[in-house]
């Protein structure tokens, strides 16, 4: 496996590359039903867009102070620091693979991928 830290930032790879970039990993939220308390909920997507044949894998995302007043599984999703979050536990993502999870807060968290690795 050769890892190497991705920072192109334009496009998705094309059929027959073998690299990847950031812009391969899509992030959506979106408001979902609140908890029995009122808490607004949020629920949110990882995918890897990649066209063909690149795991990304050791994905970071700028987050902020994340919190939840609801559970997230850590392997999943978890803060490291502050404004630095780890998806699926560093592990790789496959192409057209998607993670999702639900978070609980007053508001929403500002999400975006600051890097990844690609294998």
């Amino acid at each position: 496996m050769v890892s190497r830290t991705a920072s192109r930032v334009e496009g998705t790879n094309k059929i027959g590359e073998d690299s990847c970039a950031i812009a391969d990993i899509r992030i959506k939220q979106g408001l979902t039903d609140p908890l029995p308390n009122g808490i607004p909920t949020y629920t949110v997507e990882i995918v890897n867009m990649c066209a063909t044949g690149c795991s990304i894998l050791d994905i970071h995302v700028s987050c902020g102070w994340f919190s939840s007043a609801k559970l997230i599984n850590p392997r999943i999703f978890r803060r490291l620091s502050y404004n630095d979050c780890i998806v699926n536990d560093g592990k790789p993502l496959a192409n057209g693979a998607t993670l999702s999870f639900r978070y609980a807060n007053t508001y929403s968290y500002p999400l975006s991928v600051s890097s990844v690795k690609c294998a």
